[in-house]
């Protein structure tokens, strides 16, 4: 009778844990891939979210330009993410009102 209670139980359980360990080994080869890619020029975020532009690169270790003369040393394991460039930007979406915009505002109230 235990038996029939804790069958299904297990059967869950391993499922689980199957998936659980599918998208661990995902996320795993996910940054493996982005450490294998990088490349001098690269701008990335550090696991501590530091941003900077990679200027070397040896087996183990990246150095990256945080300011303008600024160059630190970082083991690779703390790059996070590439930051992508966002070239499809378009100025008239920009967040900034037009000057007409700002004349036009309904809040202001004109004498007629």
């Amino acid at each position: 009778m235990d038996l029939v209670i804790f069958l299904p139980l297990l059967i869950v359980l391993g499922a689980f844990m199957f998936f659980a360990s599918r998208r661990q080994k995902k996320a795993m080869q996910a940054t493996i891939d982005l450490h294998n890619s990088l490349q001098v020029g690269d701008r990335i975020h550090t696991t501590s979210g530091l941003e900077g532009t990679i200027v070397a690169i040896t087996d183990d270790d990246i150095e990256l330009e945080i300011a303008p003369g600024v160059v630190t040393t970082w083991m690779k394991l703390a790059v996070r993410d590439r930051i992508e460039d966002d070239d499809d930007f378009d100025e008239d979406d920009s967040a900034e009102p037009t000057a007409t915009e700002l004349t036009e505002s309904p809040n202001t109230k004109t004498d007629n």
